[in-house]
């Protein structure tokens, strides 16, 4: 099979070339190293197959080689990768790439509020009051997470100060949207929402 062109990376693959330049490495060390290092916060590991997946679309791109196959008892067959001068080239394209440019996603929540009219307040409120608790929880672990951190160098915890940042965000604002609803003042009705849609429409 020929290579691939990888014109871009993702967060797994990026992940992957940064561990592989520290050290050439197995697929089960990679993903240990992974969470080992609390990087299953920012990249999605938790199915090994999706490690698995990843590598071969390096592998087939060459941006990674085999360095040894190796047998023992506990791992019946451990394939050790290492990054190629072409990863390490893509390596450090991806990152300036991915810290500088904003990308458009599309998260399911946001685009869940998009059809939230569709609930009564009431529902809204408790449905956001669910996820403002799971947000607080998440919000509590990451503030466990750098405390339990403090003594390493900053810039090896930026990611988990930046998800803290934006998950207190977050939390925030499910308080107010909550507290908005509980008391009356940001309320709908289907008959108010029918005459703004038709206000709008005759507008445009």
């Amino acid at each position: 099979m020929g290579r691939m062109a990888l014109d871009r990376g993702s967060p797994l693959a990026l992940t992957v070339l940064a561990l592989l330049r520290h050290q050439p490495l197995h697929p089960y060390g990679i993903q240990r190293l992974l969470k080992q290092w609390g990087k299953d916060q920012v990249v999605n590991v938790g199915q090994r197959a999706g490690v698995y997946r990843t590598i071969e679309r390096l592998l087939e791109g060459g941006l990674i080689s085999v360095r040894e196959t190796g047998r023992d008892q506990q791992y019946p067959e451990r394939t050790v990768y290492g990054i190629t001068a072409e990863g390490e080239a893509a390596l450090y394209r991806w990152l300036d790439e991915m810290l500088s440019t904003p990308r458009q996603e599309f998260p399911q929540f946001p685009a869940a509020l998009a059809s939230a009219l569709m609930l009564a307040p009431d529902d809204l409120a408790e449905a956001l009051e669910r996820r403002e608790r799971a947000v607080a929880k998440t919000l509590g672990h990451l503030e466990a997470g750098l405390a339990a951190e403090a003594g390493l160098p900053r810039v090896s915890m930026l990611e988990i100060e930046y998800l803290r940042e934006v998950t207190a965000a977050e939390h925030r604002w499910l308080r107010a949207v909550v507290d908005d609803l509980r008391s009356g003042r940001l309320t709908w009705s289907l008959e108010s929402l029918e005459e703004a849609a038709a206000a709008w429409e005759a507008s445009s």
